[in-house]
């Protein structure tokens, strides 16, 4: 049987709860999340999953949004659609 070490962080109050009701709805606690995340962390020897900066790119698309430039609305309707006919 491996050790268990107890340890504290600081976490936004509002997120936490959030978090904790969608743990409860996949049977897990937070301490047995946080467990799975350390042995991904240790199994991909790294973060399991992407971390990136922004390219170019993303960076005018956000500053477009930011500054509500260049939208075009959409409908769920369009959204389905698109789900349906990639």
């Amino acid at each position: 049987m491996t050790s268990k070490t107890q340890t504290s962080l600081r976490l936004d109050t509002d997120k936490l709860i959030e978090a904790k009701a969608i743990l409860e709805r996949l049977g897990l606690n937070f301490s047995e999340a946080v467990n799975i995340f350390t042995s991904m962390i240790v199994a991909t020897k790294g973060l399991p999953f992407d971390v990136r900066l922004p390219n170019d790119e993303t960076i005018a698309v956000m500053r477009d949004v930011r500054a509500r430039k260049n939208l075009t609305p959409v409908t769920l309707t369009d959204l389905q659609r698109e789900l349906q006919n990639p």
